[in-house]
């Protein structure tokens, strides 16, 4: 650095010594500085000892290279130039004498050649040469003048523009940064943690996709239907945060059943909440171990009368899908298994959820719950109470106030979880699908999915987020709920139907009417039996003639894809099919003697059959693949409203309980 000079000098102005400013003439003043002249040594003089001689080949030796080597003769020395030769030596530098290493072949070192532009002989005088006194050294140190700058005499209106594009195009790169930076975290961010999740969702069995009792599969197509279960568990950390214990209640039971339907078009979300007490025929189950998540070699027998809660004890998730998905008619697909603690947890991650209380929530076993009513904001503890006290002497309807207070709590925990506090909070976004999926059990649940469906109902208003309580008729002399199955029937077939239903606000995707119209007689080439996908309906009430019925038609090539029973009961023998697929149903149709064909929508690329009272199982060979086929008149499918009971217990996104 050159700060080893004259050390015992201070410098000037409280300048540290390796800030010396050799132009400034105070400085050389004060510290004895001047500028070499000719005839002086430099920083070095030329019979000074170098403290360290190295070749080139020691010095690449010690950097850990290998030094280059060529045929030929090494560099010459300076000391053994003949007479006449031009040596490329730095004047005023004595150049050390290289000495070889022990075992190394001097003679293979590389010649460099001279350097044939270099300054004659005679030009050197054994010194550098003193470059010229700049003139800036002897200037005396002057204050510069402003002097201005761009386009003179600019009017203020001028200048105004050009303040505003500046601050446009601030303004401007300001905003697609913001966009950016939005959808890096709406896409990369939440995929990442989603993808990062795949792995800890606990899978177990639950699904019975292929189940009698789905009514139209083939209607179904493209609807999601989600099964989520809250478990009543008191074992592990859900007794530590006060559920109870296992001495109060062995076992787990399923404190919140809720079955939320997304149609195909992703207009709108439905989700029926069953009582957990509710009666219900138990079907034949398989024990389940609920602290292993998996079942038995035992086997429970098939009963009536028996609790919905206790239906789960008994034979978990599996027996549990197979009551619903019985009761409902829907193909439940995926299957969201969650206890208490997980609860709580994310409840804490979003940092609490906000909700209004129309009076203070007074439990006879839990307590003075929420001892203030209005808006306030529920911590994880808190809001599991929230939504577990069912002994409310205020409310007056057991296990109805409870739903409904969890159908509000549900909306307003997704509201919490997909707004931007969360989803641009990395934290919390991380800490809330950590808790979803450390806490969960799940089968048809994956992060793939639930990313796709997110994304499908992004454009869904609130107003067509409705839920809705299965009705009962009091209780019976055990306490169980006794369901009205024919309204329950009308709820379910309105939901399949995509009806529209009671408070229901939907902006886009409603259910568009039909009107009875003649259609012509249908004339088409026939297909290729295996090129369709048929689904075997039962609407004749016969037990097992769809499946028999379907094995038939497998029998002469024909592509099953599912079979199950019809929504009601119908006279006719039905081919039903989506426009477009005239060809295909005109084919199934000339198996099926007196089938008649009907245009409907929902359907896909499924063709479906269904087998009417007056069908008495006569089959035949379907036309030639290629050849005119002619099945008489088809009409266009008219579907009457399912009649819903005139006191359904509806709860909508947009309810404010305290209006």
């Amino acid at each position: 650095m050159g700060d080893e000079h004259n050390p015992g000098h201070a410098a000037p102005e409280g300048r540290a010594p390796w800030e010396r400013p050799i132009a400034d003439p105070d400085y050389r003043e004060a510290t004895g500085h001047r500028r070499r002249r000719d005839g002086e040594s430099g920083r070095r003089a030329l019979d000074d000892d170098p403290s360290e001689q190295l070749s080139v080949a020691e010095l690449m030796q010690k950097m850990g290279r290998t030094a280059p080597v060529a045929s030929g003769g090494r560099r010459a020395r300076p000391d053994e130039a003949e007479d006449g030769d031009e040596i490329d030596e730095a004047p005023g530098i004595a150049e050390p004498e290289a000495q070889s290493p022990s075992g190394f072949d001097a003679e293979a070192t590389e010649i460099i050649p001279a350097v044939t532009d270099a300054p004659p002989a005679d030009s050197w005088s054994g010194h550098a040469p003193e470059p010229e006194e700049p003139n800036w050294v002897e200037q005396a140190v002057t204050t510069a003048s402003p002097q201005a700058v761009g386009t003179p005499n600019r009017s203020r209106l001028a200048e105004n523009k050009t303040r505003k594009r500046r601050k446009a195009l601030v303004v401007g790169r300001s905003m697609v940064a913001f966009v950016a930076v939005m959808a890096l975290l709406a896409t990369g961010t939440v995929w990442g943690y989603l993808r990062s999740a795949e792995g800890r969702f606990s899978q177990i069995a639950a699904l019975d996709t292929d189940s009698a009792d789905i009514v139209d599969p083939g209607g179904q197509m493209g609807d999601e239907n989600y099964l989520i279960v809250g478990t009543d568990t008191r074992a592990g950390a859900s007794g530590a945060i006060g559920a109870g214990t296992v001495e109060d209640a062995e076992g787990a039971r399923s404190d919140t059943v809720m079955l939320v339907h997304v149609p195909a078009d992703r207009s709108r979300v439905v989700a029926v909440s069953f009582p957990r007490d509710l009666d219900v025929e138990r079907p034949v189950c398989q024990a389940w171990d609920n602290d292993t998540g998996t079942y038995t070699d035992e086997t429970y027998p098939a009963a009536d009368g028996d609790k919905l809660n206790a239906t789960y004890a008994l034979g978990g998730p599996k027996c549990l899908v197979k009551v619903i998905q019985k009761m409902s008619g829907l193909q439940i697909k995926h299957f969201v298994g969650m206890d208490f603690a997980g609860f709580e947890s994310m409840v804490d991650t979003v940092g609490g959820v906000n909700v209004c209380i129309p009076q203070p929530l007074i439990d006879g076993e839990l307590g003075n719950v929420l001892p203030v009513a209005g808006n306030q904001t529920l911590d994880g503890r808190k809001a599991l109470d929230y939504v577990r006290a069912r002994h409310v002497e205020a409310e007056g309807n057991g296990d109805y106030g409870r739903i409904k207070r969890q159908q509000l709590f549900l909306s307003a925990l997704l509201r919490e979880a997909m707004s931007s506090k969360v989803l641009f909070d990395p934290g919390k976004l991380n800490g809330f699908i950590n808790a979803f999926t450390r806490a969960t059990f799940v089968e048809g649940v994956d992060t793939r999915s639930l990313l796709t469906l997110g994304q499908s109902l992004r454009n869904v208003d609130a107003g067509a987020v409705t839920f809705i309580t299965v009705p009962t008729a009091g209780t019976n002399d055990w306490g169980n709920e006794i369901p009205r199955l024919d309204d329950i029937k009308a709820i379910f077939q309105a939901i399949i139907d995509d009806q529209p239903l009671p408070g229901e606000e939907r902006t886009s995707g409603d259910k568009k009417e039909t009107t009875p119209a003649p259609a012509p007689d249908i004339t088409e080439l026939a297909s290729a039996p295996e090129e369709l996908s048929v689904q075997v309906s039962n609407g004749s009430g016969v037990s097992g003639l769809a499946a028999g019925t379907a094995d038939r038609l497998a029998a002469y090539g024909f592509g099953i894809y599912s079979v199950g029973n019809y929504s009601s009961t119908s006279r006719q023998t039905i081919v039903r099919f989506a426009p477009g697929l005239e060809a295909e149903a005109a084919t199934l149709a000339s198996a099926i003697p007196g089938a008649v064909l009907e245009s409907t929508s929902g359907l896909g690329s499924i063709v479906e059959v269904v087998l009417g009272t007056e069908f008495d199982g006569t089959l035949t060979a379907p036309a030639a693949p290629g050849t005119p086929v002619d099945s008489g008149p088809t009409r266009i499918s008219v579907e009457e409203d399912a009649e819903l009971p005139a006191d359904l217990a509806v709860t909508n996104a947009t309810d404010n309980p305290c209006a």
